[in-house]
């Protein structure tokens, strides 16, 4: 599927704009704060129903506005589609979504399993690595989550449970009560968590598969902790005491590692790599993301790069333009170099 053309309406700081998307290279040209970014969100919207920066949703909507509607055009074995997502102010603090292909109102997974895929590549993402336990495992869950839509659910129904559970435990006062309420959201936990742990499982397989897609070979080290019904029965005390669900999905982490082939060695890239390994790292994940889904799906992904080349040495910069040829792309940057880099057809997009 190739994205011809992309129009927002009410959304981040367009109240209206329409763009042809060419089946190449797109670059949106511009100064700092003229929509580059969200001209680039209003794509990743288009795609997977949400957006790709960590605000809230109801910010997608164009102040004073109440509502917002992205709409893409797609074409496909020679035929064009259209399709159109809704976002409407529900509350002070929600939002709304409203799905349609073809102008005719879907569900959210009709409207997903009629779409592409898009990755996303920003500088802001070496935070994968440099930041939180939970920003790599949200990083996991955006991406499992893209191509499966049963992990999708069942991350949704454990984080449900456990809210449920958590509440239990924190309000508890009376242990038989509590062994009586709580054996069902025990259930849930683990049905649930299982489920995200063999998702999260198979896609570190999939990169630990795929050590040499960059310059240099990276692996990563996934750490999980189950939740099980007789690891649940080891930890009754302790979350008695805490008052909290102190195992599951929720605690899990991962390092990615630098293989050092001349040393006969691996480091850690969070702890011991500089900044450009960091980036290469997070470039050696995108690389792989964007087989795991083509491979998967059977379509090959629209690539987003976000203002990248000013991040990236020679190295990264050919390594990315050589992706590019591959991928119909959407650039955005300050600059107009990357017309010369690129050795494809350019669609400008001047803003």
């Amino acid at each position: 599927m190739l994205l011809t053309s992309i129009a927002l309406s009410q959304f981040r700081n367009f109240t209206t704009a329409h763009h042809v998307i060419g089946p190449h290279l797109t670059i949106i040209v511009g100064n700092n704060a003229q929509g580059k970014t969200s001209l680039l969100e209003g794509i990743y919207v288009a795609v997977y129903g949400t957006g790709f920066r960590e605000s809230k949703e109801l910010e997608l909507i164009c102040f004073p506005s109440t509502e917002s509607m992205i709409e893409s055009y797609f074409s496909h074995d020679g035929m064009k589609e259209i399709f159109q997502v809704a976002i409407t102010r529900a509350s002070e603090s929600t939002v709304t979504k409203t799905y349609y292909v073809g102008k005719a109102k879907k569900t959210s997974r009709f409207y997903r399993d009629h779409q592409t895929h898009a990755v996303l590549f920003a500088p802001e993402q070496i935070q994968i690595i440099t930041g939180s336990p939970g920003r790599r495992r949200r990083y996991l869950d955006t991406v499992i989550s893209a191509s499966d839509p049963e992990y999708k659910r069942s991350l949704r129904m454990y984080e449900t449970a456990l809210r449920s559970r958590n509440k239990l435990l924190e309000a508890f006062e009376d242990e038989r009560t509590l062994d009586e309420q709580i054996g069902y959201w025990d259930m849930q936990v683990v049905a649930h968590s299982a489920v995200i742990t063999a998702g999260r499982t198979r896609f570190v397989q999939y990169l630990n598969n795929h050590q040499e897609k960059a310059t240099k070979p990276f692996s990563i080290s996934y750490h999980s902790d189950p939740c099980t019904r007789d690891r649940l029965r080891e930890v009754s005390a302790l979350e008695r005491r805490f008052r909290r669900t102190v195992i599951g999905p929720q605690k899990d982490d991962f390092q990615i590692f630098l293989h050092e082939s001349s040393k006969g060695r691996k480091k850690e890239v969070h702890l011991y790599g500089s900044r450009s390994e960091q980036r290469m790292a997070i470039f050696w994940l995108k690389l792989n993301e964007l087989s795991y889904l083509e491979e998967l799906s059977g379509i090959r992904p629209i690539l987003l790069l976000d203002d990248i080349f000013s991040e990236l040495d020679d190295t990264n910069r050919h390594l990315v333009t050589n992706v590019i040829k591959e991928y119909q792309t959407i650039a955005t940057t300050t600059e107009e170099e990357i017309q010369d880099i690129a050795a494809t057809s350019v669609e400008m997009i001047r803003l």
